[in-house]
């Protein structure tokens, strides 16, 4: 079987990316980490298919404790504007509905290791049971797609103004959900023209690039980068 026909199969059997519902998601917290006590502030998050919104989530959280005032300076956020909002385990529910099941959606958050330990951390502590969801970092994702030169960094805000996003980031969490789908829906553009059209090749693209890699690295005159 040629290549051609290899990857034409492969992408009949696989699940077409303008077909799968993603849901892009953003967390503002009150410090970087919950196993340091930090608590989530604020939940964005855009569901989206063949490149259209199919729904926004969005909701302040109360932390259950003060809000630095470094957070406070840098996403606007205070105290008393999440005073009155529920606590964690009694939104969880709802966000978890809007989420959808894990066979059917996949997550998509700008460094999503962030997101993922402050959301499967409430999950753990409100007793809630936490999908098996697929996961994909935009930012991964960019640095495999997109040279140094096109960019210098992975950051949102980069990679936002790369992609001529219509929000700007400004940590605030449905604002940057909003421009991680923009993100998104430019680095599967760029996904495109390297023949990448299925969640499965997608998923299976960053050790396909790191082989081809290795590979480079073995030759006589390959240059380190």
């Amino acid at each position: 079987m040629s290549d051609a026909t290899w990857q034409s199969t492969f992408q009949e059997l696989g699940r077409s990316l303008a077909e799968t519902i993603f849901v892009v998601i953003d967390l503002e917290t009150t410090g970087g980490a919950p196993h340091l006590g930090a608590n989530i502030t604020e939940i964005g998050a855009v569901k989206v298919k063949g490149g259209q919104t199919l729904g926004e989530f969005k909701s302040f959280v109360n932390p259950g404790h003060p809000i630095p005032g470094y957070i406070t300076e840098l996403t606007g956020i205070t105290d008393e504007m999440i005073y009155e909002a529920p606590l964690i385990h009694s939104i969880f529910p709802t966000l978890l509905e809007f989420l959808g099941h894990h066979e059917s959606t996949v997550l998509v958050a700008q460094n999503a290791p962030f997101d993922l330990s402050f959301l499967k951390a409430a999950a753990r502590e409100g007793g809630f049971p936490w999908p098996a969801y697929l996961v994909l970092d935009t930012a991964i994702i960019a640095r495999k797609v997109l040279s140094r030169d096109e960019v210098p960094n992975c950051k949102l805000s980069t990679l936002a103004e790369f992609f001529g996003t219509h929000t700007t980031p400004n940590h605030r969490a449905l604002d940057d959900a909003r421009a991680t789908v923009d993100v998104f829906h430019g680095l599967l553009e760029r996904l495109g023209s390297l023949d990448v059209y299925t969640l499965e090749e997608l998923m299976n693209f960053g050790k396909k690039v790191k082989k081809q890699k290795s590979a480079e690295l073995t030759q006589p005159n390959a240059i380190k980068e």
